[in-house]
């Protein structure tokens, strides 16, 4: 099969009949063995029946249920671990992404040797207030990832090589950063086009402006999970080994001069009385704590957590 295409949705079932068929006549245009899996991420509309009548008309459309609302995320990585075709591409379902795109993001995949290609959004249809901290957070992106060619991590529309979505695991609100997941895992063959934003035709964004500050904790979460995932005892001793010395250190300077002052016949104030007592015990105690985190979650990372565990209610296959 040539091409999966991969829909993650909520709400959407006005949209999701114009999406198909548009997506149906560029396959047909360009020759493409093609199938379309629609993710339903707990619509609370008729999404899901929807995508039933356009699976009885279309065979090459798919779809999976899910019981609950989950995130985008989750409904990637679904869709990843179902679709078959040699380059999957993901894009919304609210028609912002054109899938006019395709094939040239297809060519770019087989042709130019591309593990990824993101799209870029470069003229955008969305108001000051979504695009300046959309900039902001992109600067940050790439900053934090190593991946400086890419203007737009969030754009949803892209397109991957088999392999990539096969060997990532998309999870929790990480579907901001496949490309820095995906340069971790190896891929690192990362490519941008500018694509074609469309003004939303109908319902509403799913998205509030909370997802610009979850999106910089995810960054800071998967910055220190591919630096010291594996190892976190090396940030976590680390410190609280040095916090601990320092503690001790000025445990000890205060100890001998007490000592000292006895010696000389001078009983001196009580350690309690100086603050720098107090410093240096705290010290102490947040130097063991850091290092037993670090301990904790050396043992942790040896087990393997069953994070995407979904809760699916039907599919068509």
């Amino acid at each position: 099969m040539d091409i999966s295409v991969v829909v993650p949705l909520f709400n959407e079932e006005e949209s999701l009949p114009e999406l198909q068929a548009w997506i149906h006549r560029v396959m047909e245009a360009n020759h493409f063995s093609y199938e379309i899996i629609f993710v339903n991420d707990g619509s609370t509309d008729n999404s899901w029946g929807v995508i039933e009548e356009l699976s009885k008309k279309n065979n090459n459309v798919k779809g999976i249920k899910f019981r609950r609302n989950y995130g985008k995320s989750p409904g990637l990585f679904c869709g990843f671990k179902k679709a078959q075709g040699d380059v999957v591409i993901t894009m919304d379902a609210d028609l912002q992404d054109s899938p006019d795109e395709i094939p040239e993001l297809y060519r770019m995949i087989k042709e130019e040797g591309f593990d990824l290609v993101s799209g870029w959004k470069q003229k955008r249809y969305d108001p000051l207030t979504k695009t300046i901290p959309t900039k902001l957070f992109n600067a940050t992106a790439r900053k934090f990832s190593g991946v400086h060619n890419l203007h737009d991590f969030n754009c949803g529309l892209k397109a991957y090589r088999k392999d990539v979505v096969k060997n990532i695991e998309v999870y929790g609100e990480m579907h901001r950063y496949i490309p820095y997941l995906a340069k971790n895992a190896g891929f690192d063959k990362i490519g941008e086009k500018i694509v074609q934003h469309q003004a939303r035709k109908y319902g509403k964004s799913k998205f509030g402006i909370n997802r610009f500050f979850n999106g910089y904790l995810d960054l800071l979460t998967l910055w220190f999970l591919t630096n010291f995932g594996k190892k976190p005892m090396h940030v976590f001793g680390f410190l609280g080994s040095i916090v601990f010395l320092i503690g001790f250190i000025a445990l000890g300077y205060l100890g001998i001069e007490k000592v000292i002052n006895l010696c000389n016949g001078t009983y001196g104030d009580l350690l309690a009385n100086h603050a720098s007592f107090y410093i240096a015990i705290t010290a102490l105690i947040l130097g063991s704590q850091f290092f037993l985190a670090g301990f904790i979650g050396d043992l942790l990372t040896r087990q393997n957590p069953q994070r995407n565990d979904y809760q699916i209610e039907k599919t068509i296959d």
